[in-house]
């Protein structure tokens, strides 16, 4: 009896039909897709999510956070279980794990049913994201094939944010809300089932979990974003207000305290250590916690406000994408030359206009004035900013910390919009709170008896008072976003600085040991 060579000579680990580079990176750019565009379809359905599960406008904004903060605060430790474990192995476990969690999403009839099944998406995906940005590295020989592969990671990255939108409308307006959760079922399979067979298994290195430090960090993180959400629905002086927040303070020191002793960390604080570096964290905190409240409330506006059906609001972002494209290929067609700080500034201001055109939205604003112009401009200073922070976070580290401190800005980037929602969520309770004290007498006075009817029994006020409470709330919720914004512009003029060796790493001319 004989064995058939192929299989005979196949290493452990080897893929079963491996030599198909191709498809390789289609299965593993459909996990990066499938990953990041979850961090938007959803935000096409929150207000048939909100209808279908009776969540308030302050608890729908979970909906959002329970992903992001899970997926922010555990995606160093997923880098590093790939790196342990196994890449193939671990990437496999985070996509069974994700499209689990999409499956009991999807059938959640609860409001605490789906923010389970979201948690357990951000910790599937923090367990498969990292993991698939380290496994084209061990599919691909280093040069241009390498290159090319990065290249169709990067622009899935960037691009799956708008495909998320869209491909949200288009589902739930021609099925249901469930299947922004349910189209994740069949892809997640078909990428377990084809991982296999056409990609290798990484060398396993020994080291050590950041148990405490993940714990620690997402437990703090959570417990901040729990206090700003619950003071924007029961006041700052509530006694879990106040517990939520001594809880953050206790979690985060506690945090700090162990990354400082820990021998292999999941956050190495000498990533702090390098100016540019450490303000381009602080950039990107201050701009992703801006955006995603951005990006919440204007789904809320164009679809309660406006009247748009969910296909059309994801088609209302789309010329956003297109200026943020723009700003990326200029800042880094120029980012050799001038270096990362007339970017960062530049990006960061015209972000900060935009955020403050945002101001002025009302109930009467259309989408030319209100939304769309304001929407352009800050699109175009994120463009500018993403290679630019992407680039310098990873600027002068040694290749082995590049992964570290690559993986820390994109942690910064979820938490961040995490914390920035939830902050933007108390300024909006309380302005729309105010503003619907000052309605309900004129709807008391002019509503008919049916719509007193309905609002006795949701606690809901009707159009057009509704859509006054609502913009209010938008509007003033805008001012601190601007401000976080305006707080980015500051860090790159005091603390960004222009160095030679940042400039000859990024134009391909630095010496041995430079950059």
């Amino acid at each position: 009896m004989t064995t058939s060579p192929l299989i005979h000579d196949r290493k452990p680990g080897a893929a079963r039909r491996g030599g198909r580079p191709g498809i390789a990176l289609a299965v593993i750019a459909a996990c990066q897709l499938m990953v990041v565009l979850d961090a938007t379809i959803v935000n096409i359905a929150l207000p048939h999510i909100q209808n279908a599960l009776q969540f308030s406008t302050t608890d729908l904004t979970w909906v959002v956070s329970a992903y992001t903060l899970t997926f922010g605060g555990l995606l160093l430790l997923g880098g590093r279980a790939g790196d342990i474990l196994g890449r193939r192995r671990v990437f496999m476990s985070g996509i069974l794990l994700f499209t689990l969690a999409s499956l009991l999403g999807g059938f959640a009839q609860e409001p605490w049913q789906l923010l389970a099944a979201r948690v357990l998406q951000g910790v599937g995906g923090a367990i498969a994201s990292p993991t698939s940005l380290a496994l084209i590295t061990t599919t691909f020989p280093e040069g241009p094939e390498r290159n090319r592969a990065f290249g169709v990671f990067a622009a899935v990255s960037a691009g799956g944010g708008a495909i998320g939108l869209l491909a949200g409308g288009m589902l739930t307006e021609w099925l249901d809300w469930r299947w922004v959760l349910f189209v994740n079922v069949p892809i997640g399979l078909l990428i377990a089932v084809l991982t296999p067979m056409y990609i290798n298994e990484s060398e396993r290195h020994s080291g050590r979990f950041d148990i405490a430090g993940a714990v620690t960090s997402t437990a703090g993180m959570a417990s901040l974003v729990y206090g700003f959400i619950r003071a924007a629905e029961e006041g700052w002086r509530d006694g879990l207000t106040i517990a939520s927040f001594t809880a953050a303070v206790v979690l985060l020191v506690a945090f700090a305290l162990i990354e400082s002793r820990a021998r292999e960390p999941i956050t190495p604080l000498r990533m702090f250590t390098d100016r540019n570096r450490a303000g381009t964290y602080v950039i990107m905190l201050s701009l992703a916690a801006a955006m995603f409240g951005m990006f919440f409330y204007i789904v809320l506006f164009v679809q309660n406000v406006l009247g748009y059906t969910p296909i059309e609001a994801g088609l209302a972002f789309m010329p956003v994408t297109v200026v943020i494209a723009l700003g990326a290929g200029l800042s880094q067609r120029f980012l050799p030359v001038f270096g990362p700080k007339p970017f960062m500034l530049a990006g960061s201001a015209l972000a900060a206009t935009g955020l403050a055109w945002q101001t002025l939205i009302s109930s009467d604003s259309s989408y030319v004035t209100g939304i769309l112009g304001p929407m352009l401009v800050f699109g175009f200073g994120m463009g500018l900013n993403f290679v630019t922070l992407t680039l310098t976070a990873v600027s002068g580290v040694a290749p082995h910390e590049a992964g570290a401190a690559s993986g820390l800005l994109n942690a910064t980037q979820q938490v961040g919009g995490s914390v920035g929602l939830a902050l933007l969520t108390t300024v909006f309770g309380t302005a729309s709170r105010d503003e619907a004290e000052k309605q309900v007498p004129a709807f008391l006075a002019e509503g008919t008896a049916e719509q007193k009817a309905e609002f006795a029994r949701t606690q809901q006020l009707p159009a057009p008072w509704g859509h006054e409470v609502l913009a209010q709330g938008i509007s003033t919720a805008f001012v601190p976003a601007a401000a976080m914004a305006v707080l980015a512009v500051a860090t790159a003029w005091f603390v960004i600085r222009v160095r030679k060796s940042d400039l000859e790493a990024l134009s391909g001319t630095a010496g041995p040991g430079m950059g």
